[in-house]
């Protein structure tokens, strides 16, 4: 199908349990687009030199800020003179998330979590490690605006902002043929990871609901993701994700019965995590309890600088 739509997968192995990210290459207005870009590190730089020795790249449309999308994005730059587009939200965060204040920041909000102060250390190391996997940072010149249409491969597609996973997630629609490009918002096998932390959209959970009902009323045939294989009838998929979702509010609510931290609700959601999986989940269980508590099922309150969640 690819083949047939003008646009080749480049996928590149990712060092997680998420091993790998698609990044997608076609013909834009003037020469080549690509559409994210990797980690910025030797395998990027491997799988990506032979392509750009080939093409006359124009255009780099990272979808959000997150570093498996947006880390080589700089480098590409620098190496293509490209256009950078991306939506001004995930830029602002792209160019400020990983920087000292940020970082600190981010501790900051973990020790509010509840998490033991090794785990909190640890988790905090774990990002600022991603301060070189996204530097140098791309200069940005076009904003992505809810609409827009993008010469892609052999077709149009319509910019959809998606948020949720990221506050300015982008997906790209192509009318005619039923086709999506549903980025890091619509996963075949997996939930894309909702988050919060304390910044940004105050509801990513509903953000993502939304988002995902913005799509169905598409009636998407045909789906290609950035994580995992094409797959058809985007509706069916929508359903499972809601439905995953609602599941996951019905547990959380019952974990909070008494006064909980948000690591402690996170305890009994996951199991099994490494550090970097943690991280996370201590986001996505945050955006479940934001939820419950921005729809009046439970009340929060802030004791010794950590924040306690109780089912009203």
């Amino acid at each position: 199908m690819l083949n047939d739509i003008g646009v080749t997968q480049v996928t590149i192995p990712l060092p997680f349990r998420l091993n790998h990210v698609h990044c997608f290459l076609g013909e834009g207005s003037e020469g080549w687009t690509i559409m994210d870009a990797g980690l910025n590190n030797a395998v990027s730089q491997d799988i990506w030199k032979p392509i750009i020795e080939k093409h006359d790249i124009k255009d780099l449309i990272i979808t959000h800020y997150h570093p498996d999308h947006f880390g080589y994005a700089g480098t590409l730059q620098q190496l293509t003179d490209a256009d950078v587009w991306m939506t001004k939200v995930d830029e602002d965060a792209g160019l400020t998330y990983w920087e000292p204040g940020s970082l600190e920041l981010v501790k900051k909000n973990y020790d509010m979590c509840g998490l033991p102060d090794n785990i909190s250390f640890d988790l905090t190391d774990d990002e600022g490690s991603f301060s070189p996997r996204v530097k140098p940072y791309p200069k940005v010149t076009h904003y992505l605006e809810e609409g827009m249409k993008i010469p892609f491969g052999k077709y149009e597609y319509e910019v959809i902002f998606t948020p949720g996973h990221s506050d300015g997630l982008i997906s790209l629609y192509n009318k005619e043929n039923s086709i999506l490009f549903s980025t890091d918002h619509i996963l075949p096998k997996i939930s894309p990871n909702i988050s919060y932390w304390f910044r940004g959209i105050e509801n990513p959970l509903e953000a993502f609901f939304q988002s995902l009902k913005k799509i169905e009323v598409l009636d998407v045939d045909y789906v290609i993701p950035s994580h995992g294989k094409p797959f058809r009838n985007a509706n069916r998929r929508i359903e499972e994700l809601i439905a995953h979702h609602h599941e996951r509010l019905d547990a959380t609510y019952d974990f909070i019965q008494k006064p909980s931290t948000i690591y402690e609700v996170c305890q009994r959601l996951f199991r099994n995590l490494t550090t970097h999986e943690t991280r996370f989940a201590i986001g996505e269980t945050l955006a479940h309890l934001e939820y419950l508590h921005q729809n009046n099922q439970c009340k929060k309150h802030l004791s010794n600088g950590v924040w306690y969640f109780e089912a009203i």
